[in-house]
């Protein structure tokens, strides 16, 4: 399986970013897609997820701001990120888990700077 992330990119505080990822390669039905995040000199934290079947789960700083959602028939995960803070800075990494194990995308490079 592989990854493909896009849509990083520098925004001012407040303003909006929309990440996509498309997984291609043998991709099981049943799966879950998520973002994970990375700053500098941080762990990598999950950022949101959502199931196959469409249950989300968010990391508390990002509820209410981020909208995580999928289109299955393209193995394409999205992250629609509005009111962004500079503390959002950080390499965002989509990731896929199966039966089978878990995968990642590269990252992409989320700036929040005026």
């Amino acid at each position: 399986v592989q990854l493909q992330a896009s849509g990083g990119g520098l925004v001012q505080p407040g303003g909006s970013l929309r990440l996509s990822c498309t997984a291609s390669g043998s991709i099981l039905s049943t799966n879950v897609m998520g973002w994970y995040r990375q700053a500098p000199g941080k762990q990598r934290e999950l950022v949101a997820h959502i199931t196959s079947g469409g249950w989300t789960n968010y990391e508390e700083s990002v509820k209410g701001r981020f909208t995580i959602s999928r289109d299955s028939a393209k193995n394409t995960v999205y992250l629609q990120m509005n009111s962004l803070k500079p503390e959002d800075t950080a390499v965002y990494y989509c990731n896929m888990a199966n039966s089978r194990g878990a995968y990642w995308g590269q990252g992409t490079l989320v700036t929040v700077s005026s």
